[in-house]
């Protein structure tokens, strides 16, 4: 649905954080992926990239040099976020590119004033200007992470489905908790996201079961699968809805983009899926199907999953 101007205008953005303190697990890629194809649907999107690593900004094709407008700017020397925002390739998906000057923020920001809120502060004049902005955080818990978590309204979290995916997430949750209690008492984790999931493998399906069963509906039904594709796009400062729109990872983000925007009640034309994207949707879930099962007698289909 198409708001009015009158009311898209009114309408405040959802502000939501990627965020895993284990690396590894697909949380930028899915910050991009997926804020390239709810972009694609049509909705206003920023991402603020808030880990000194600076990979969702690669990723989304931008390199600042030092000195250039960055993240670490808005947070420790209090500059204005829109002076500092990038337009990508996207139409309708926007960046606040991080530098690895934010590296240092962490011990910079210890004696700030109101330290945990600079984020919050940061975005509330854009809040207006778009529908959707994705924070992707650093895997840590420190004070960049926690910024994001006074800011967001919810937190996305990707589990790989690989051995120890849950290691270490109930600090996350915990941290998540004290941050409502104290600092934020809206946010809340809003969802988790299977990443790297191989049909190949019974690792993958006892870990998908074992994720949905804890975390019950907060667990979305895409699963996201291990693919050559998805590595390559970052190099190519592409998300992969842009780098190879046809492979399997993109319509796999492209299915999550669907839920997500539906889940959050963005003000989006979510388009129904075909009967040929419900047969290739049902690959990335468990227990296997029988195309599940081909899949795995066909190995050089996995090359491009």
């Amino acid at each position: 649905m198409t708001l009015p101007d009158s009311e898209a205008a009114l309408r405040q953005a959802r502000v939501v954080c990627v965020a895993n303190q284990k690396g590894g697990v697909g949380k930028t890629t899915t910050v991009i992926s997926l804020a390239a194809a709810i972009a694609d649907l049509g909705a206003r999107v920023l991402v603020i990239d808030l880990d000194p690593q600076g990979n969702a900004s690669t990723g989304l094709g931008i390199r600042i040099e030092e000195g250039e407008p960055s993240t670490y700017g808005v947070l420790v020397d209090g500059d204005a976020l829109r002076a500092a925002l990038r337009a990508t390739s996207i139409d309708g998906l926007d960046l606040l590119p991080s530098s690895l000057d934010l590296a240092g923020a962490e011990v910079e920001l210890v004696p700030a004033f109101s330290r945990e809120h600079r984020l919050e502060r940061a975005i509330a004049e854009v809040l207006t200007e778009y529908d959707l902005i994705i924070v992707d955080c650093p895997p840590s818990l420190g004070l960049l992470t926690i910024n994001a978590l006074v800011a967001a309204h919810e937190v996305l979290v990707p589990i790989q489905c690989e051995y120890y995916a849950l290691e270490g997430l109930s600090q996350l949750l915990r941290t998540v908790d004290l941050v409502s209690d104290n600092l934020n008492r809206h946010v809340r984790v809003g969802g988790v996201v299977l990443t790297m999931y191989d049909a190949r493998t019974n690792l993958a399906n006892q870990v998908v079961s074992e994720v949905r069963n804890y975390f019950g509906d907060l667990t979305y039904t895409t699963v996201i699968p291990r693919s050559v594709r998805l590595s390559e796009a970052p190099s190519f400062g592409q998300p992969i809805t842009t780098y190879d729109p046809s492979s399997r990872g993109a319509r796999a983000y492209q299915r999550l983009a669907r839920e997500v925007s539906f889940r959050m009640e963005l003000p989006v034309q979510i388009p129904d899926e075909t009967n040929l994207e419900r047969l290739l949707g049902s690959s990335f879930t468990v227990p296997a199907t029988d195309t599940d099962r081909d899949d795995r007698i066909a190995p050089a289909q996995e090359t491009d999953a």
